[in-house]
């Protein structure tokens, strides 16, 4: 008779403990019953990360029957690509590239919704730096988010497009917002590369100037050769393959998202995301507002990798070393999700998707 409480209250334990384990892996179900996805975002009040929070305050993520958690990286510690790639994270809000960066060491990552075509930069630079271009960064100083980043990779092929090698100038890791302004205003770099709303503080203070704008699709192809897809939805392949209903259910909410963005003003944007993200000891709520005016266009409405965007990446990162020609692009993202989630959505798609060979 003692026996029977203590076996059920066990048993009960065990329930719970299997439970806890099973919502640590994505898919699994959260206490509303819905599947449940981890996802890390590399700098969650960056503008060109907003989405991701936007989709949890319209209530998107629960209205197409998934419970997101979202997390950011923080400065020093782990890049929320590589979270996703240890099985840290399901899923991670950062950069196309980096798939193909994975791919070259061996892992299969694919981008599974794109949010924009631009990567939403500004080179920033002090008014005498005499930096216009890629061709004025030799023997300079360079802020870049963190050294192997995508900043990083981007700020090497701007120089390499112009004959200056990466050993014949300096790049340092500034991370974004005070950091970034820091760097500039103590001297410590001649410019950094970096995101509204630090664009906008950097400008605010007078201590820079944009010299080479990555921030909107018609920037990017001028500087970069093409339209240069970056934030994106990372997971590992064979996580997507297992977690096909998981994945499309993130997307759809996503897609609704960019949608809403691209038929609402910048303040109502604003006005959804935390006040914490639109105001701060930088920047005012208007100041937020204006830079959001100026770089909405970056967002992709349909989700849709555009077609060339692939290409453009890759030949970034061979000029610069980081892969050949032997990267297989049909292998680092996939319109499919996107592609149903315009359907369910009524959403008509503009932008001619990439092929397989990007």
């Amino acid at each position: 008779m003692s026996r029977r409480p203590v076996a059920v209250a066990a048993s009960l334990l065990t329930v719970l403990a299997l439970g806890a384990t099973s919502a640590c892996s994505g898919g699994s179900s959260s206490a509303s019953g819905l599947p449940t996805v981890k996802l890390m975002v590399g700098g969650i009040d960056k503008q060109i990360y907003l989405p991701y929070e936007l989709a949890d305050k319209l209530g998107f993520y629960k209205k197409y029957g998934v419970d997101v958690s979202l997390s950011t990286e923080h400065q020093g510690g782990v890049g929320a690509e590589d979270a996703m790639a240890s099985g840290q994270v399901d899923m991670a809000g950062a950069w196309y590239v980096h798939t193909i960066d994975f791919q070259v060491k061996g892992k299969a990552v694919e981008g599974i919704v794109q949010l924009s075509g631009a990567p939403g930069e500004r080179e920033m630079c002090t008014p005498n730096s005499g930096v216009h271009s890629g061709a004025d960064f030799k023997g300079k100083t360079l802020g870049v988010t963190d050294i192997g980043s995508g900043t990083d990779t981007l700020t090497q092929f701007m120089g390499a497009q112009k004959g200056v090698k990466a050993n014949q100038f300096s790049r340092i890791g500034v991370s974004e917002g005070g950091t970034a302004v820091a760097a500039l205003q103590n001297g410590k770099t001649a410019c950094v590369m970096t995101t509204q709303p630090t664009v906008a503080a950097i400008e605010k203070k007078g201590i820079g100037t944009p010299t080479i704008d990555l921030a909107s699709t018609a920037g990017a192809k001028a500087a970069l050769g093409g339209t240069w897809p970056a934030a994106t939805v990372l997971a590992q392949t064979s996580w997507v393959n297992s977690h096909k209903d998981t994945a499309q259910k993130v997307v759809d909410a996503l897609v609704a998202t960019m949608h809403w963005i691209s038929t609402h003003s910048a303040a109502d944007i604003a006005d959804k995301l935390p006040s914490s993200y639109v105001s701060n000891p930088l920047i005012t709520k208007a100041d937020y507002i204006t830079a959001l005016t100026a770089d909405k266009g970056q967002f992709l409405p349909d989700g849709i990798m555009p077609a060339g965007g692939p290409k453009t990446v890759l030949a970034t990162e061979e000029l610069v070393g980081h892969a050949t020609s032997s990267v297989d692009l049909s292998k680092t993202f996939t319109n499919e999700f996107a592609l149903q989630a315009d359907k369910t959505e009524g959403i008509t798609t503009t932008s001619t998707p990439a092929g397989a060979n990007g």
